[in-house]
């Protein structure tokens, strides 16, 4: 899928993130489990998770503003990490909580190839207009 920003030589295209759908109403990226996004025991790294729903819920915002007057910047980041998964592909689905004049809030849940559970988390994001 065609994306509208940067994707390469930034952490998207190193961890393998891939954009699957892209809306206003709900983003769906994908991202595989392995040497990039393991951690030392052999699990997905809840850093990678933190990036991969940072990034559905940060786009899914910056999808509801004007590109060319403002832009969204991460505020906060909550995220459970429920189960673990050692290789595969992971997907996070995120829709909005709230888009508003100057934040949005975003619900995001990763799943596994199983469709089970691996993270659920909240994603606040400021709306910033540009210089």
């Amino acid at each position: 899928m065609d994306v509208p920003f940067q994707y390469k030589d930034t952490i998207l295209e190193h961890l393998g993130i891939e954009f699957r759908e892209m809306s206003r109403e709900r983003m769906v990226l994908t991202m595989p489990v392995d040497g990039r996004t393991r951690q030392y025991t052999g699990s997905i790294h809840g850093g990678a998770s933190a990036v991969l729903a940072e990034t559905a819920g940060g786009i899914g915002a910056w999808m509801n503003v004007d590109p060319k007057k403002q832009t969204v910047a991460g505020l906060e980041l909550n995220i459970n990490h429920l189960r673990p998964v050692s290789d595969g592909l992971v997907t996070a689905t995120a829709t909005p909580y709230h888009n508003g004049r100057k934040t949005a809030v975003w619900e995001v849940r990763i799943t596994d190839e199983k469709k089970r559970l691996i993270a659920v988390a909240r994603c606040t994001l400021a709306i910033l207009d540009l210089p």
